[in-house]
């Protein structure tokens, strides 16, 4: 019952303070940062490659905070925004980026992985070999994963916006990594959880994209899914992020053979303690 009572406090908290931006601002917020998204991306078209690294975009400070404003407020009217949230991460990430770097970089794996830059994407796997693996591998029910939620690893963005060549990479590996993670939560792709794993990448990279998901994503739960979230896989999900090996030191395109439990063992994380099924992206 306590519980019930602080979830409820929690969810009308919120409610108020998001309701202290009324909707002109919303509006203006979010043309200002897709005006700024549009104006990056013409003057990207106009311009040379820069060298950093290709499709880079530099930005001011100014330009990011404007960025990492509107891209926030229509991430917030819309959490499958992909692009948005893209570019608040990006944007925001900075000082989680360098930390994250220097993880991989004190991990064997993880050094081997910064030096030779997978890339995870339709092109580079093998989808027969991942199919005729057995049930309980890695690679096979990261492949029914896919295939349950009718999602694919090519629709994860490009990076534009962080202005370190290395970190760059850092963030898109996070990106890349993100449906294996889902895989290894033995979460679906609905939003209890997709909330259920941004609190598990809040507590494990520091990211403020994460912590800002996991802060305003169970606004979109419905009561006996927020209830769920608060008693069990919220709380195993920040427990496992914050004791596991960092999730961005694994070279998993080595691991597909590997059995899930024993993946699970070697990084440290518990099997969900409740069973989600694949459901629709807009149920909650």
């Amino acid at each position: 019952m306590r519980m019930c009572t602080h979830v409820t406090i929690y969810t009308m908290w919120l409610a108020q303070s998001l309701h202290r931006v009324n909707q002109r601002q919303f509006n203006l917020i979010s043309k200002v940062g897709a005006r700024l998204l549009h104006n990056s991306g013409t003057l990207l078209a106009d311009s040379s490659y820069d060298g950093l690294y290709p499709g880079h975009i530099h930005t001011s400070p100014i330009q990011k905070a404007l960025l990492a404003v509107g891209s926030g407020v229509a991430a917030l009217q819309d959490p499958y925004r992909h692009d948005m949230v893209a570019v608040l991460g990006e944007t925001t990430g900075y000082l989680a980026l360098i930390n994250l770097r220097d993880r991989m970089r004190n991990d064997p794996e993880g050094y081997t992985i910064l030096t030779e830059r997978p890339r995870i994407r339709l092109s580079t796997l093998d989808l027969n070999m991942m199919a005729s693996l057995p049930d309980g591998s890695f690679g096979r029910e990261y492949l029914r994963f896919l295939e349950d939620n009718h999602v694919t690893p090519d629709s994860r963005a490009e990076v534009k916006f962080v202005d370190d060549e290395e970190l760059a990479y850092v963030m898109q590996r996070y990106r890349e990594v993100h449906d294996l993670l889902h895989t290894l939560l033995g979460m679906p792709t609905n939003m209890l959880g997709e909330v259920a794993v941004k609190w598990f990448e809040a507590a494990q990279t520091g990211l403020p994209m994460c912590a800002l998901g996991a802060v305003l994503g169970p606004l979109r739960l419905n009561a006996s899914r927020l209830q769920s979230l608060f008693t069990s896989l919220g709380p195993w999900a920040l427990q496992n992020g914050r004791r596991s090996r960092c999730i961005l030191s694994i070279f998993y395109e080595r691991r597909w053979e590997q059995s899930l439990e024993d993946l699970r063992e070697e990084l440290n994380i518990e099997p969900p303690p409740v069973t989600l099924r694949a459901t629709n992206k807009g149920s909650t």
